[in-house]
C-alpha cells in the first residue's frame, strides 16, 4: 500500500522510525506541536491535508493523531479511508495501549507527562514541558500578563487559583521511547519534577501502535473511517467512531 500519514511533531523520531519499518510505502507530514492548543485549527490544517491527498494514488491516510481535544472530531475521509488510534491523546501512543494509560491514570491521575520530542520540538516559552499540560512554564510571565491584562488584584487571585489547581498534580514521568539520546530531556523532567515537588518517574514507552498505523495493522485499536464518513467522538472504550455524512 502507499499510505500517507498526518501527523503532529511530538511524535517525529517514533513516525519516521516506523515508517521505515514499515513494509509499506509511507509519506509523512508532520504538524507543529503548538496547534494542540488550537484544535478547530488543526482540525482545518488536517482536513486541508486530507483533501489534498485525493487523487494523488494513495491508498489510505493514517493519522498519528489521538482525539486530541477533539481536533480530529470531525474529519471527513474523501476517496480513500482514514485511519486513527482508538486513543483520547498522544500518551496512549507513547504507552502503546489504552489499558496500560488507563492503569497508570487510575495508580496516579494528577500525573504530567514528558517525552523527548515534545520538550525538543515545543515551541516558545510559553508552550509547557509536558504533554497536555496546561500549565506554563514560566509562572513568572504568566503572572506579567494577567497584571497587564487584568489588573494587580485580579492576577493575585487568578495565580491562587490556578495554584490550587495545580496542587492536585503530585507525578512527573518521562516515557523513554528507545530511541535517541533523551538524556538531556530526562535531566529537564527530573528538574521539572523537583522543582514542583513532585515524584519523578521513568518508564519504558512502547512503539506497538505507531508501528501497527504505519504498517497497515489496523485491529481493535484503530478506527477505519471509510469514503463518505467523518470521525465522531464515542463514549466508552471505543473513545471514537465513524459517522456518515449526511446528504444535504
Amino acid at each position: 500500500m502507499k499510505l500517507k500519514c498526518l501527523g503532529c511533531h511530538a511524535l517525529t523520531r517514533l513516525v519516521y522510525l516506523s515508517a521505515a519499518y514499515s513494509h509499506h510505502l509511507v509519506d509523512v507530514t508532520l504538524m507543529p506541536i503548538g496547534l494542540h492548543n488550537q484544535p478547530l485549527n488543526l482540525r482545518v490544517q488536517l482536513q486541508a491535508l486530507i483533501d489534498d491527498t485525493v487523487g494523488q494514488g494513495y491508498d489510505a491516510i493514517v493519522l498519528a493523531y489521538g482525539l486530541c481535544g477533539q481536533a480530529t472530531a470531525g474529519l471527513i475521509a474523501r476517496d480513500i479511508p482514514v485511519v486513527l488510534p482508538r486513543a483520547h491523546d498522544c500518551i496512549t501512543l507513547f504507552l502503546g495501549s489504552r489499558t496500560r494509560y488507563q492503569e497508570e491514570f487510575a495508580r496516579e491521575p494528577g500525573t504530567y507527562w514528558y517525552v523527548q520530542d515534545y520538550i525538543e520540538r515545543r515551541e516558545g516559552k510559553g508552550t509547557s514541558l509536558s504533554i497536555g499540560a496546561g500549565l506554563d512554564t514560566n509562572i513568572d510571565e504568566v503572572y506579567d500578563e494577567y497584571v497587564q491584562k487584568y489588573g494587580k488584584d485580579n492576577a493575585d487571585y487568578l495565580m491562587e487559583v490556578m495554584g490550587a489547581w495545580q496542587h492536585h498534580y503530585k507525578r512527573a514521568v518521562y516515557i523513554d521511547m528507545g530511541v535517541g539520546d533523551g538524556h538531556q530531556v530526562e535531566e529537564e523532567t527530573r528538574s521539572e519534577a523537583a522543582r514542583r515537588g513532585w515524584t519523578y518517574e521513568q518508564m519504558a514507552g512502547n512503539l506497538v501502535l505507531i508501528r501497527q498505523l504505519l504498517g497497515g495493522e489496523w485491529g481493535t485499536d484503530f478506527l477505519v473511517v471509510q469514503p463518505g464518513e467523518r470521525i465522531a467522538m464515542a463514549y466508552g472504550e471505543d473513545v471514537v467512531r465513524s459517522t456518515p455524512i449526511l446528504l444535504e
